[in-house]
């Protein structure tokens, strides 16, 4: 079993430095996401904002194992049905496309890693519902984080909104523990399962991270290694952020 780190305050003082960053970052490739521009521009933006920042991009070479290839850019770039780590390519991103966002860096050694799905345009009632409805799955997953809980609380507050709205949890991708590595224990399910999960403590540090569909959660990896795309075509959206389980409650670290 992977241990659990607990983390000091003055460890999760440096984990929301590189928290904010991620928030900037983000915000910055909202704002100059527009019809034209290429998934290969906005990772340039992204490097380029991370490293004046004396910051290090945590997606640029990680790999899963060792059999996976180094990922090749500093953010993920997820379009439509694709739903986590698309590849930051020449793509061209169009009006009417749902752009996942995805992106981490390393500050004095620690992670900060945060995710937003973004409408080029005005989305569709439908689509916006869907979008709404992801983020607070991640909210609710976020407040159900106390001292005391357990993960599988967060499991099942993340789930019982995408049940309420009818949309499907991809099940192969988790959220995470974050720290000194990206990766760290323990899993975050976005579902129930029949273990309740280890109780949280103070110090613990999580990337929460639902992924929904608006069709079947049915998920295949593509030939490049990487992205992974829903099997009927549908829509997909991702929300992500790292939070401190503190004793007052959780602490969003990947905020401005």
């Amino acid at each position: 079993m992977r241990t659990v780190t607990r983390r000091s305050r003055s460890e999760i003082e440096r984990m929301r430095r590189a928290g904010r960053l991620v928030a900037e970052v983000l915000a910055l490739v909202e704002s100059e996401l527009r019809p034209g521009i290429t998934a290969a521009e906005l990772d340039a933006l992204a490097e380029r904002h991370i490293r004046r920042a004396g910051a290090v991009p945590s997606f640029k070479g990680y790999s899963i194992d060792a059999d996976s290839p180094p990922f090749p850019g500093s953010i993920c770039v997820s379009i439509d049905d694709e739903v986590v780590h698309g590849l930051p390519d020449r793509r061209v991103i169009r009006q009417g496309q749902l752009v996942s966002i995805d992106a981490g860096a390393i500050v004095d050694g620690y992670h900060g890693d945060a995710a937003r799905s973004l409408y080029v345009g005005e989305p569709p009632a439908a689509i916006a519902t869907f979008m709404e409805t992801t983020r607070m799955a991640l909210m609710a997953g976020i407040a159900a984080a106390r001292p005391g809980s357990r993960i599988g609380d967060i499991s099942g507050a993340v789930e019982d909104v995408a049940n309420a709205a009818g949309h499907a949890i991809v099940r192969e991708c988790v959220g995470h523990g974050i720290g000194t590595a990206m990766h760290e224990a323990p899993d975050v399910p976005n579902f129930r399962s029949r273990s309740p999960g280890m109780r949280l403590e103070p110090g613990i540090c999580l990337a929460i991270e639902p992924m929904l569909t608006m069709g079947s959660p049915a998920v295949a990896l593509l030939d490049d290694g990487w992205t992974i795309v829903t099997r009927d075509g549908s829509l997909a959206c991702h929300f992500e952020h790292s939070i401190a389980v503190t004793e007052e409650g959780p602490v969003i670290l990947t905020t401005a």
